[in-house]
């Protein structure tokens, strides 16, 4: 056994994100998605006349399993308005699922679930705390100090 393999197996590796197998397959997925929800018309109220936004499809990393995260377009930040479509889009998972396994070419096709994607209500309150005059001003006098 060489010195240097003694010396790895005692560090501890830096938590990672996911792999590029991973970011591959969720690209591929999340572009399947976008088409089969634009093109196939789910009968279910809640779904009726939304537009949906899938900006992202995180995988476990066997891709047995995915989470496509949804921004319902036109609705509002409150939980009332964004919550029946997410639960709506659950509720057709195993149809989706069925749609995505003819639109992908992958070993498994994994199950999915849909969360509501609140980076777009993140970036819009940090936006609004900046757009705050006292944050303003914090900000314009650290611009004339430099």
């Amino acid at each position: 056994m060489s010195r240097h393999a003694g010396q790895q197996s005692g560090r501890r590796s830096a938590p990672q994100g996911p792999s590029q197998r991973q970011l591959r397959a969720g690209e591929l997925i999340r572009h399947a998605l976008v088409e089969i929800l634009r093109e196939e018309e789910i009968h279910d109220e809640d779904l009726a006349g939304v537009s949906v936004t899938v900006s992202e499809v995180r995988l476990s990393p066997d891709l047995k399993h995915a989470t496509a995260y949804v921004q319902p377009l036109g609705a509002g930040s409150s939980v009332e308005e964004w919550r029946p479509v997410t639960e709506a889009l659950n509720r057709h998972a195993r149809f989706l699922r069925g749609q995505l396994g003819r639109h992908i070419d992958m070993k498994f096709t994994p199950d999915l679930r849909f969360r509501h994607d609140e980076s777009f209500d993140e970036a819009s309150r940090i936006e609004r705390l900046f757009d705050d005059p006292r944050v303003r001003q914090d900000l314009d006098h650290e611009d004339t100090e430099d």
